[in-house]
């Protein structure tokens, strides 16, 4: 019996990719990935600030470009780089909507395009177009352990953040002129959710690239909206949707020998739009189950 056992746990290793000690640092960076982002997605999404997601993940890549000039592809300078980006952008972008005609949405969508080019040319300037292929797309299959521990801390750091600040969190996201009218804790909570944005999309973009780091954020978020409506079943189902799915995507561009972070990111748009269809908030059933109503 312990040989069958044995031998089908062997079979299934091989399957998978997970005999491999890069498949195995590539799995586990999926699940850190899926714990921090997922969650910070969900409230970016009940924010309305989903496309503000996207605009901050290219907004971190001048930095990180800035590290990559001083220091290679180092950890630590690319990382410091990009969390000192991301926070002069987003404090860029709050300053012009503030101070001039320009909405927030706006200032940040002109800032990210500029950012993206800006990085473009740091990273050309020096890398090869390999190193640029690194930087735009990600390695998910070359996670080393620093890297993995980076991820671990910014998950533990992105819980530890939405639990402290989760009263004025899910107030905002409600009502938040209603936040800023009773507490001085809108602000606090504003500035400290962009803080977990960033440094969550900068984690993610050592895996997956500044390209495709927003997906395993939005999308997950997005797809958890047509199965649950209240928002602690909305962060579980995104979490365990994007572990899931992380995972196959991973699994399939190991067997087809695909891209791996376009893949991933394919993978939890295929689950979004198949949510979309068939999930309990999603159109089939909106336009074909009548809704019940309340009676007098």
């Amino acid at each position: 019996m312990a040989t069958v056992i044995e031998s089908a746990w062997a079979a299934w290793l091989a399957a998978t990719g997970l005999e491999f000690d890069f498949m195995r640092q590539a799995a586990l960076g999926c699940v850190l990935l899926a714990l921090g982002a997922a969650p910070v997605g969900v409230f970016l999404m009940l924010r309305r600030m989903s496309l503000m997601g996207d605009a901050m993940s290219h907004a971190i890549l001048p930095g990180a470009a800035v590290g990559y000039l001083l220091a290679g592809l180092s950890l630590p300078a690319m990382t410091l780089g990009g969390v000192v980006g991301g926070v002069l952008v987003a404090a860029g972008a709050a300053a012009v909507a503030r101070h001039t005609v320009l909405r927030e949405d706006a200032a940040l969508a002109a800032f990210y395009l500029v950012s993206l080019a800006l990085g473009v040319t740091l990273v050309s300037m020096r890398g090869s177009a390999v190193d640029l292929l690194h930087v735009l797309f990600g390695s998910v299959l070359a996670l080393d352990e620093p890297v993995l521990l980076l991820l671990a801390a910014v998950a533990l750091l992105s819980w530890g953040g939405l639990l402290l600040l989760w009263r004025p969190l899910v107030m905002e996201c409600v009502d938040p002129a209603f936040l800023r009218g009773i507490s001085r804790w809108g602000g606090v909570a504003h500035h400290g959710f962009l803080a977990l944005v960033v440094v969550n999309l900068v984690a993610a973009f050592h895996a997956l690239g500044t390209l495709m780091a927003v997906g395993v954020m939005v999308l997950p978020a997005a797809a958890a909206r047509f199965w649950a409506r209240r928002l602690r079943p909305l962060l579980a189902v995104a979490v365990l949707g994007a572990m899931a799915l992380s995972l196959l995507g991973l699994w399939l561009s190991y067997l087809a020998d695909w891209p791996t972070s376009p893949t991933i990111v394919l993978m939890l748009g295929g689950w979004y739009a198949l949510s979309m269809l068939l999930g309990p908030f999603g159109w089939w059933r909106q336009q074909h189950v009548p809704q019940r109503h309340l009676k007098g």
